[in-house]
């Protein structure tokens, strides 16, 4: 039987945010990207940095999003 990649596998619609310490559920992942990404272009300075950072974690499919070095 043949291995299915991680990202080639049906993502959960599902996904928590953290950005700038405010943790959020969202239900819809495409609703998630569309405000980050409004968020991105409107923002200066770390606050524009901060969505920037989540908003690429959800162009990459994760569930869990963050703007927080691990």
């Amino acid at each position: 039987m043949l291995a299915m990649p991680e990202l080639a596998m049906p993502r959960s619609r599902n996904v928590t945010t953290v950005c700038n310490g405010k943790r959020e559920v969202w239900m819809d992942y495409e609703e998630a990207k569309a405000y980050f990404l409004e968020l991105m272009m409107s923002a200066k300075g770390e606050e524009r940095y901060r969505a920037e950072c989540v908003y690429i974690q959800l162009l990459h499919g994760l569930d869990e999003c963050s703007d927080e070095d691990e």
